[in-house]
């Protein structure tokens, strides 16, 4: 069976422009609040050398913008997958080619390895300083915006029972196996991203930390595979008593830690408990549906 078709090649406009990337190109901000966004020193040889972007490159035929951002990453810089937690992609559209800004957090820190020859050098530059750069003009125009979005993080916060509840399928019969298979639903929901207007973001897609919180049998339920990967986005939350408790718990929780919340029920008594809380600044958690969270599910099943 032959791989993936490779992508190394210029694309040329209608007006002379030269882009790299038969199929698109993708890279990789990976952002460490201790130290900084990782940035590549260009080989002068490289299209704009001498400036500093992303590790990145050109996709393969049939690979994502998130595959090829951390391929690239992982050839040019040694990141491991497991070593950056996935949250939003930022795409430039120029419609004959395109630029996807995969943006991730470092959850396991490491230090870069050149490992070819394409980087002068690979630093860790914090954020207030990386403007002083000599930028590539491509990541020098999206900076700004790619700016903003490091202090954003959306968390989502599921009551199972509830939504679990909201269908009729015999549920009762089984919590627990009901509940896995919300778990793999939600799975597989963050794997293929949310695309950032149904979650009144900026960014073109993003990559939700999900906490599902379960209570009573539901309970029994077992945590994704990947539970142990610092990586893994989404968790699963037993409730110590009440559910609806540590729903709130949890909530004012992410809050205080100024992350953007998105509490998913159709409680209403547990919905005027998540109204009440505040973060800083005033900010509060927004409440969706069960409905809402099925429409997204069936939407990208």
């Amino acid at each position: 069976m032959s791989g993936p078709e490779n992508g190394d090649a210029w694309v040329e406009s209608s007006t002379g422009e030269r882009y790299w990337g038969r199929f698109g190109a993708a890279g990789l901000l990976a952002y460490d609040p201790a130290r900084g966004v990782l940035l590549q020193h260009r080989v002068a040889w490289s299209h704009h050398g001498g400036t500093w972007a992303l590790p990145g490159g050109a996709r393969h035929g049939g690979e994502s913008a998130r595959q090829g951002a951390l391929r690239e990453a992982h050839e040019e810089a040694g990141v491991a997958d497991d070593a950056v937690r996935v949250r939003f992609e930022s795409v430039r559209d120029l419609g004959v080619w395109s630029y996807t800004t995969v943006v991730a957090d470092v959850v396991v820190p490491f230090e870069p390895v050149i490992s070819d020859p394409e980087s002068l050098a690979l630093e860790w530059v914090p954020v207030d300083e990386v403007a002083e750069r000599p930028l590539h003009p491509g990541f020098a125009e999206a900076w700004p915006e790619l700016r903003a979005l490091l202090d954003v993080r959306l968390v989502v916060v599921v009551d199972a029972a509830n939504v679990v509840g909201s269908v009729p399928d015999g549920w009762w019969k089984d919590r627990a196996g009901a509940t896995a298979r919300l778990r793999d639903r939600l799975a597989a929901w963050i794997r293929e991203g949310v695309e950032g207007s149904r979650v009144a973001l900026s960014a073109t897609r993003c990559y939700p930390q999900v906490l599902l919180v379960v209570e009573g049998q539901a309970k029994k339920v077992a945590d994704p595979e990947d539970a142990a990967d610092a990586a893994c986005p989404l968790r699963i939350v037993r409730a110590g008593g009440e559910g609806d408790d540590t729903i709130v718990e949890v909530v004012h929780t992410q809050l205080a830690a100024a992350d953007r919340v998105i509490a998913i029920t159709s409680d209403r008594g547990l919905i005027a408990r998540i109204d009440a809380l505040t973060g800083p600044d005033g900010i509060r958690a927004k409440v969706r549906s069960s409905r809402w969270l099925r429409d997204q599910l069936d939407s990208d099943s």
